[in-house]
């Protein structure tokens, strides 16, 4: 028996208690976790807004050791640090094809497997893949990379997911050029990463959003230069802080259709606004045809930062390894397993960055 965090029902909350996890079979690894970060898809999971099969064990941004392997598990062995990838591409179906491993059709196939039992014989399954609220975990070998050298093993949980979607909105979806203006809503654990992201990438001005005056210490930490606290307001002072243009890029990190909205509108003509949040169906944003001809704007979306974990993480690592990416100023709470509730109860009130639960 390990203990894990449990959504017993859409809805309702999370259960903290022993279950009882197999050992890996052919083409899996058992995992004893060092660390997991509380994410808002983990929010998003647990009230609906994000399907998922229940019961099911959450968290999805992970990292810790090997325990065993399966058959034919030859990549990782047992003592290795890794690092959970949620979201592995399948390599053949017409997204991977097309390279754009992110949209992969089969990424989340594993979210229906039966991954553990409770202590009363209940099926639970693994949220999001890799069920990281647990000391230790069972997942297939290709949800497991390992970790680059010079990464402390607790704070590569943070690049599970985290630290992948802020690098890519920057780098790879909204490619972000040197001495562009950049402006980043909502400073949670995604966006302090993508605010590191631009000031890496050599961004002019970046302005951080958030409803909270707080947060603004972590920002300007994190590279914003700029800090404006959210209101009806908040578009016009970005032009302001930019000639009166609006920025080049705006990265949206929190799901709401108000916020997407005002990012668009704090855009520059002919800019980028890129969506990384994730809002539920009942956020519905609305453009006039003439805006949309006239502004000239960019508008998509981006899943995962549009990102290779692969092909990312040696990058992403070799910054964090001088001193340029800091992991740790991501984190402003260190937790156990029995915190995540008081953690999810953070994020609804918009309180903090990431809480990270520490095994």
């Amino acid at each position: 028996m390990i203990r894990a965090a449990v959504l017993p029902a859409v809805g309702a909350p999370l259960e903290i208690t022993g279950i009882e996890l197999p050992e890996p079979g052919p083409g899996q690894v058992r995992i004893r976790l060092a660390a997991a970060g509380v994410c808002h898809s983990d929010l998003s999971l647990s009230n609906g807004t994000m399907r998922v099969p229940v019961p099911a064990v959450l968290g999805h941004e992970g990292s810790g050791t090997v325990v065993s392997v399966g058959e034919g598990v030859t990549h990782v062995a047992p003592g290795d640090g890794v690092v959970l990838n949620w979201a592995p591409s399948c390599g053949t179906c017409h997204p991977c094809s097309l390279g754009e491993v992110w949209l992969c059709d089969n990424a989340l196939n594993g979210a229906a497997n039966v991954h553990a039992r409770t202590a009363d014989g209940r099926e639970l399954h693994p949220g999001l893949n890799v069920a990281a609220f647990a000391e230790e975990t069972v997942v297939g070998a290709e949800c497991v990379l390992p970790v680059p050298d010079g990464v402390p093993l607790a704070d590569a949980a943070l690049l599970g997911c985290a630290v992948l979607t802020g690098w890519g909105a920057v780098h790879h979806a909204a490619r972000v050029r040197e001495g562009e203006t950049v402006a980043v809503f909502g400073v949670g654990g995604v966006g302090l990463a993508t605010l590191q992201a631009a000031r890496i990438a050599g961004a002019s001005t970046i302005v951080a959003v958030d409803v909270s005056p707080e947060k603004e210490r972590l920002a300007r930490a994190a590279g914003a230069t700029e800090y404006v606290v959210a209101s009806e307001k908040t578009a016009r002072e970005i032009r302001a802080l930019t000639g009166g243009h609006g920025v080049d890029v705006a990265v949206e990190c929190v799901g709401r259709a108000v916020t997407i909205r005002t990012a668009w509108e704090s855009t520059r003509r002919g800019g980028r606004t890129t969506v990384v949040g994730i809002g539920g169906k009942d956020q519905q944003v609305s453009f006039h045809a003439l805006e949309i001809f006239h502004w000239g704007r960019t508008l998509a979306g981006c899943v995962y930062g549009n990102a290779d974990p692969a092909a990312d993480l040696p990058v992403i690592a070799a910054h964090i390894r001088d001193g340029r990416f800091d992991l740790g100023a991501l984190v402003t709470e260190r937790i156990t397993l029995d915190g995540i509730p008081g953690a999810f109860d953070a994020m609804v009130a918009g309180k903090g960055g990431r809480a990270l639960v520490v095994f």
